[in-house]
């Protein structure tokens, strides 16, 4: 009996894989169990850190002075530029970001000390006494006055195919217009913060919510002026961090190592949430013009664009943003001839970071808009001009970078969309209403997504992964990517857990962690489960291929007689024979099986030459539409998002759930971009955008029923 319940448990269990699994830290997050930076038990006389912000947006420094601010209740140290040992500026990929300002301000709100204190409150007071001296410069503060100094923070690229002056001369129709497209905060719900503590032989413990946990450790230690095993890094999960952390988490990191290290104690450094809005990069705000030729059908014959990114004083990531965005103008459309030329802009603003998307969003918005001015013209529906040049046979498969559109499934997503959302008859009756509602009117948009998958910075496409069986059958998993909140950690404990069809409570995925998997990438790009999920599975592979062996020999089978199947080993011979998955653990461990492995993974394919500006930047496309329809009121500029379908290529899904909840935020992420969150500035190149009360993102109200 008990034999048939077993047979009938196996026989009705799901697969690890494409399963809707909750998220590995569901119930404690809910429960407020979950772990963040600040919620670390703080070692014994832990000190806090805060920084001192300038009230100029440009200026050459003649004077800081810091009396009042050393003479400050609580005060125990205070930093400045002249004070770090090693690296001064911290600049991801290119030099122009230093630690604390360095001979002159860049932007209004840079850091310029730093100052150590017994509690957050008087360190946050203190900071607040510091004075500086400029000599004013004129400061940058917008796209045109960038593009007026030809001030860049990184040089121009360019590419497009064919001949574009012939095709827009030779054009029935031309039409033109311009685009400003506005950043956005991050609103990440943990702010930034870093917790150092000290450790001996000048060895370094940093807790921080970063994306990017190996990018800390080697600022750290190149700021403290150390090698980079003297430093590790930890990161068990993050509230949220949509590329706002993907760098920038770094200074905070460093600033409270630095001081860490000068005064042998425990740091914490907390952004008040004002703060943390000024002193961060938000998305990049785009300036962009486009030029279309085409004919009577709407069919794109010549395409022109030039892509303006506000960058901010540093180059940052800027250079792969704009690259992002250049690559991603065309969206779902083949462009005909096009020229499309990336400006990377240098204003004296906070420096604009990776967001969601990393610029892509900024560059399909050109090509909607495109989309959009070709239909207006012709009088025509958009979706019909958005279907006609799609790419495809009759219109042209390869982009202006030069990458063959492999497997485009766009014209039956939007084909389905469209028959499934009845979109004609509801445009049909849209038309009706608007024409009898002069005052509330209806709009109705299905448009396509297509964004490449893999970093445009090629190295960065690579991952590890740690893969421990203890004898109990158990499964310790340490990979380089970080949980954000979107799932990675119970996408690669499911990869995991199929490898050897174990149950997913038998796997358990560990916090990141620079010594144990290193020389991690950001978690970005959208890659963090094809990266991290890969390499965990290759780790697998090669344990899996170890027992395999061992049990050839211990059961006197062939390979083809074992299989690894619900927490069993499953042996074929005379008789079937299903050994508990602990048990044959056990025996490998005594017959001396090692039980540990890495795993590493690149991805293939990927190419890209700047000189000649082509190649295949990504390894695939994911592919989508949304079809929303939208109330306004025109006179009040109240709208409501009336109901919103979207239909989202996810291949096998890993965790359908998971999967479906990232698209749904995804969407309502980007509509809050378009409508109610705006980034303001005044003219002193002041945020004044700088808090919940001035900054609205989505709620649920707003979310389409």
């Amino acid at each position: 009996m008990r034999k048939l319940i077993e047979a009938g448990n196996r026989q009705h269990r799901q697969s690890a894989v494409h399963t809707s699994v909750k998220h590995e830290s569901a119930a404690r997050q809910v429960q407020g169990g979950a772990n963040y930076i600040d919620d670390i038990v703080e070692p014994q006389g832990t000190l806090y850190a805060a920084v001192g912000l300038s009230q100029q947006a440009a200026g050459n420094i003649k004077d800081i002075d810091l009396s009042d601010v050393r003479a400050s209740e609580g005060v125990v140290d205070v930093i400045t530029i002249d004070d770090v040992p090693g690296h001064k500026d911290i600049g991801p990929v290119f030099a122009g970001d230093p630690l604390l300002a360095h001979h002159e301000i860049k932007f209004y709100g840079q850091p310029y000390f730093a100052v150590l204190a017994t509690s957050v409150n008087l360190a946050r007071q203190a900071a607040l006494k510091g004075k500086i001296t400029l000599e004013d410069t004129s400061p940058t503060l917008t796209v045109d006055s960038a593009l007026a100094k030809q001030s860049f923070v990184r040089p121009t690229h360019e590419f497009g195919q064919g001949n574009v002056e012939q095709q827009m001369a030779d054009a029935t129709h031309k039409a033109s217009g311009t685009l400003s497209i506005g950043g956005q905060e991050h609103m990440y719900l943990e702010g930034q913060v870093s917790l150092a503590i000290p450790d001996e032989d000048d060895r370094m413990k940093i807790y921080t919510s970063s994306q990017h946990p190996s990018e800390v450790q080697k600022l750290v230690a190149e700021v403290l002026d150390v090698k980079l095993h003297r430093v590790m890094v930890d990161m068990r999960r993050m509230g949220g961090g949509f590329g706002g952390k993907e760098t920038q988490a770094a200074q905070w990191a460093c600033i409270a190592a630095l001081l860490a290290s000068r005064n042998h104690c425990a740091v914490k450094c907390r952004l008040p949430r004002q703060v943390d809005m000024h002193v961060t990069g938000k998305r990049h705000p785009f300036e962009n013009r486009f030029e279309v030729g085409f004919d009577d059908t709407g069919r794109i014959l010549a395409t022109h664009m030039d892509i303006n990114g506000n960058c901010g004083h540093s180059p940052d990531l800027s250079d792969a943003i704009v690259d992002r965005a250049m690559f991603h103008a065309d969206n779902g459309y083949y462009l005909g001839a096009s020229h499309i030329v990336g400006h990377r802009l240098k204003t004296n603003m906070v420096s604009h970071t990776a967001y969601r998307g990393f610029g892509g969003p900024q560059g399909m918005i050109m090509a909607e808009a495109l989309i959009d001015k070709v239909a207006r013209h012709l009088e025509v529906d958009p979706l019909t001009i958005r279907k006609r040049n799609l790419y495809g046979e009759s219109t042209g498969t390869v982009t202006p970078y030069g990458m063959e559109v492999e497997h485009n499934l766009l014209p039956e997503i939007m084909t389905k969309l469209e028959t499934d959302g009845h979109y004609w008859a509801r445009r049909k009756a849209i038309t009706a209403f608007n024409r009898n509602s002069p005052v509330i009117k209806k709009g109705l948009a299905l448009t396509p997504v297509k964004f490449g998958i893999s970093f445009t910075v090629q190295f960065l496409n690579q991952a590890g992964a740690l893969v421990h069986i203890y004898t109990d059958g158990s499964i310790h998993v340490n990979h380089g990517g970080t949980e954000m909140g979107q799932g990675l950690f119970v996408k690669v404990a499911q990869i995991v857990a199929s490898e050897f069809d174990v149950d997913i409570d038998t796997v358990q995925v560990s916090a990141t962690a620079t010594d144990k998997v290193p020389n991690t990438s950001p978690t970005a790009a959208s890659s963090g489960t094809d990266l991290n999920g890969k390499a965990a599975q290759n780790a697998c592979l090669t344990i899996k291929s170890r027992l395999l062996d061992f049990a050839e020999q211990h059961y006197g089978v062939g390979r083809d007689a074992l299989r690894f199947e619900q927490n069993h080993l499953v042996v074929k011979g005379d008789s079937e024979q299903w050994v508990a998955f602990s048990d044959f653990i056990m025996l490998a461990y005594q017959a001396r099986v090692s039980l540990s492995s890495t795993g590493f993974y690149s991805t293939p394919k990927i190419h890209y030459d700047r000189d000649s500006a082509t190649g295949r930047p990504f390894f695939y496309y994911a592919l989508g539409a949304s079809c929303s329809e939208v109330e306004v009121d025109t006179l009040t500029g109240e709208y409501r998002i009336i109901r919103t379908d979207i239909l989202h290529d996810a291949g096998r899904s890993l965790n359908p759930a998971i999967d479906i909840g990232q698209i749904e935020g995804g969407f309502v992420q980007g509509m809050g971009w378009l409508t109610t969150e705006e980034l303001s500035w005044d003219g002193e190149g002041r945020l004044t955008s700088n808090a919940a009360a001035n900054y609205k993102i989505p709620t649920s109200i707003d979310v389409p029923e």
